[in-house]
């Protein structure tokens, strides 16, 4: 039985100019009841659930209603699909945590019942870190807490699998399904089918703005997505870093010794890792959530100065900030992070940050960068008249195929992909992986791959790793795909 109606959304119609971001969608948030919004990147979905907190896109104009249940209305909480965007990052999570618990009303047990409730009170010190400090699972359930402590009766989750391994994907079904027991509201956004199932009780259908299928979900979710054509092999690829040669097998582009990183702390967050990785290679890095693998990925790329050990590419000591790393090895070792609309400028042209690289990197004229960047984004599926916007007017999945443009068009010979499929649509995510792999085949490009997808991982990778505790497992270990790990080559 469906609790009373807590926000219902009748015939909104979002536009900026010319453009319709959403056009007459209408839903319900009933207590007790998880309703799913699903559909492809760019689809209006954000824009639809960020309605019931009254925000809009700069410079929309809107119709329709949006009515929130009570006097003052049903609270919503937020919960972002990149949640680093609304911690703050000068305060630690217990700080964050104890000032909201005492601005409504709480106090200490208001809290640990959040911690108890999102699962946080499993990660040991989680109350003295800042929020830069957790794994992006953790940082999303932080959030979560905090909408917990301020009562919200209406909770909007947006992707908030992004990040999280299967078995933390699952615990947070089940978390939805106890707050849905006690008579929250929830609208969840995701590309999680399984976590649409497993969660959802009902199921909104967005296409181009538009409301196309509403049902459960065994109804809704029955139609096969489309098929995905690969993006074309005559796609622009940007000469990589060349290798040194070494005979017939291919070179070793990154080898990596005895890696121990810390936080600013002090605490350890990485322990003695050692990996190499060859010249058109992808080995994908796996682990549960707050392993370390974000924090390897960045050492890599020079993000993470705070470690010890040996990184050597193409046999050169690799300097441990970016600061110390000249042009020829900014290029060369690459990072796409997986909070796409945090790495670009707020009020720049998303193609003009794109070309900018290339002029930085590579020594192009503002007028090559610019035909390159268009190509590539053509060839990664995203309309550079779209990637002419600043982030604002571009959707999640459409930032992430600009953000790995921007890292291959300066040709790198590594590229560290954070967690680049989380919160994509079956679509975008294949045609990225696509391109990637044929960026391998063709260019030798050097891929270290970071993820929790597991189809992404299968479909990509030629040997997989896990951390655990921040610590590499031997080959011995047992996947948790159900494949096992492969030492990495000598």
């Amino acid at each position: 039985m469906s609790g009373p109606e807590l926000a219902a959304v009748d015939g909104l119609r979002v536009r900026i100019g010319p453009r319709v971001l959403v056009d007459g969608v209408s839903l319900r948030v009933r207590a007790g009841r998880v309703t799913a919004l699903v559909g492809p990147s760019g689809s209006g979905k954000t824009t639809t659930a960020l309605a019931l907190l009254g925000a809009y896109p700069e410079g929309a104009r809107v119709s329709g209603t949006v009515s929130l249940a009570g006097a003052g209305g049903a609270p919503v909480g937020h919960v972002p699909q990149h949640p680093g965007t609304v911690l703050n990052p000068a305060r630690r999570a217990g700080v964050l945590l104890r000032d909201l618990a005492r601005v409504h009303g709480g106090g200490p047990e208001a809290v640990r019942r959040a911690l108890h409730d999102t699962e946080l009170s499993e990660v040991e010190g989680l109350l003295r870190r800042y929020p830069h400090q957790l794994s992006g699972g953790q940082q999303q359930r932080l959030v979560l807490a905090q909408a917990l402590l301020t009562g919200a009766r209406v909770i909007v989750a947006d992707e908030p699998t992004t990040g999280q391994d299967p078995a933390a994907a699952r615990r947070l079904a089940a978390l939805f399904r106890r707050l849905a027991a006690r008579g929250t509201g929830l609208l969840l956004l995701s590309h999680d089918l399984d976590l649409v199932r497993e969660s959802a009780d009902e199921v909104v259908l967005l296409a181009d703005g538009r409301a196309v299928r509403v049902g459960p979900p065994d109804e809704v979710l029955r139609v096969p997505a489309r098929p995905v054509v690969p993006p074309a092999r005559s796609a622009p690829v940007p000469a990589p870093v060349p290798a040194p040669t070494s005979g017939a097998a291919a070179p070793v582009r990154l080898d990596v010794t005895g890696l121990t990183a810390r936080h600013p702390g002090g605490a350890v967050v990485l322990h003695e890792v050692g990996l190499s990785l060859r010249a058109g290679e992808c080995l994908a890095l796996t682990g549960r959530t707050g392993s370390g693998k974000t924090t390897l990925g960045r050492c890599l790329a020079g993000l993470h100065p705070r470690h010890e050990g040996t990184v050597l590419l193409d046999g050169e000591p690799l300097p441990r900030s970016v600061r110390q790393r000249g042009r020829r090895r900014l290029a060369a070792v690459q990072y796409v992070f997986q909070d796409a609309r945090s790495a670009f400028a707020d009020h720049r042209p998303v193609i003009d940050q794109v070309a900018r690289a290339s002029v930085r990197l590579r020594g192009r004229t503002p007028s090559e960068a610019g035909a390159e960047s268009a190509a590539l984004l053509a060839a990664l599926g995203l309309d550079p008249a779209k990637a002419a916007r600043p982030p604002a007017g571009l959707s999640g999945g459409e930032l992430q195929r600009a953000s790995l443009a921007r890292a291959l068009i300066v040709g790198p010979a590594v590229l560290v992909c954070d967690e680049i499929t989380a919160g994509l649509d079956a679509d975008t995510r294949a045609s990225i992986l696509a391109h990637l792999a044929d960026r391998r085949d063709r260019a030798g490009l050097a891929l270290l791959f970071v993820s929790h997808d597991p189809a992404a991982v299968d479909a990509l990778a030629d040997r997989v790793a896990t951390l655990a505790d921040g610590r590499l497992h031997p080959a011995s270990t047992a996947h948790p795909f159900g494949r096992q790990d492969t030492a990495p080559p000598g």
